[in-house]
């Protein structure tokens, strides 16, 4: 590790520096970011000399593979809130498809209930923190300022991340800061791609199942029967495998921490919303942030470990929780 760090801390900063080397180079990539200085993103291995594959990128943002739509300027909307208690009391046109509740529980201004996802703290309310529900924000386009407590995703990740090497699950993830529950962490980030190209990539990898380990359905939206002619068909997917954040790394549970909500900004992206990742009870410095590879999946049942001829082509869980279903899939 230390190895592959010296290049590093000993080239990039010169004015000779190979540009090329530097693009490569985690370091360099993780440095650029902006929120680096108040929210680093770090990397260790304390255990053996491992490095992370020299192949990865590490990226801070979406990136839209060829053949995936995103919609024209003249498609998108955004609300017309006065201003940002609007968007948290009023009539916000971003949460005209969010599920109502008779029963919520939470401050109120004058009386009035907040119809937002989140609390004036900007966690997310334990009503959709228990549920499957999707999280609609605010975004740039809307009239509300970046304030907005109806923004909390848009603003990116709050907490810094360190990714480190676990003793028999490869790289892991961790935060040095504790983390409250409802509270968002980042986003699942890649290359956003047709289900045809997450097909081929499949086929290509060596072990398909590993493969799946980095590909995720845009499929909350998917609907053959909708209006919106890219929900009807099978749902595109982000790879994350060469390209993403630190959250790439982060490992499956049967227990988890955290939980991975879809979130949609403007309306007309449906068909490419955020994968947001939060927690789902407080988790305290150090410990390895996870979440449930298949959380949703009513149908998976824990497989009988003597039945070869199913498990021999699944893929076996490591979590080591007392919960453990034993595979992932």
């Amino acid at each position: 590790m230390e190895a592959a760090i010296r290049p590093h801390f000993f080239n990039h900063g010169r004015p000779d520096a190979d540009e090329e080397e530097k693009k490569r180079c985690h370091w360099c990539q993780i440095r650029s970011f902006a929120t680096h200085k108040t929210l680093p993103i770090t990397i260790v291995n304390e255990l053996n000399g491992e490095v992370l594959n020299p192949n990865f990128r590490f990226i801070d943002h979406t990136v839209i593979g060829e053949g995936v739509p995103v919609a024209e300027e003249s498609f998108r909307t955004g609300c017309n809130c006065a201003d940002d208690e609007d968007c948290m009391y009023g009539t916000c046109q971003c949460l005209d498809e969010m599920a109502e509740s008779d029963d919520e529980v939470g401050s109120t201004t004058a009386g009035r209930r907040p119809r937002i996802a989140y609390t004036k703290a900007g966690l997310l309310r334990d009503r959709i923190l228990l549920s499957r529900e999707p999280i609609y924000e605010c975004h740039q386009g809307c009239s509300c300022s970046r304030n907005c407590p109806n923004r909390v995703v848009e603003r990116g990740r709050t907490v810094p991340l360190q990714i480190f090497r676990t003793h028999d699950r490869g790289w892991g993830v961790r935060c040095p800061v504790d983390i409250k529950k409802g509270q968002f962490v980042d986003r699942y980030l890649g290359e956003i791609i047709t289900s045809q190209e997450a097909d081929r990539r499949r086929a290509e990898a060596t072990i398909s199942q590993r493969k799946d380990v980095y590909l995720f359905a845009l499929d909350k939206f998917t609907d053959r029967n909708s209006d919106d002619e890219w929900l009807k068909g099978p749902p595109f997917e982000v790879d994350g495998e060469w390209m993403s954040g630190p959250t790439r790394f982060i490992n499956h549970s049967c227990e988890p921490n955290m939980r991975i909500f879809a979130r949609v900004g403007d309306h007309t992206d449906k068909h490419i919303h955020d994968l947001a990742l939060f927690a789902i009870r407080d988790i305290p410095a150090g410990e390895e942030l996870t979440f449930d590879y298949i959380d949703g999946a009513d149908d998976h049942e824990k497989m009988d470990a003597h039945d070869m001829s199913k498990i021999k082509d699944m893929t076996v869980c490591k979590c080591g929780t007392k919960s453990c279903r034993g595979f992932l899939w």
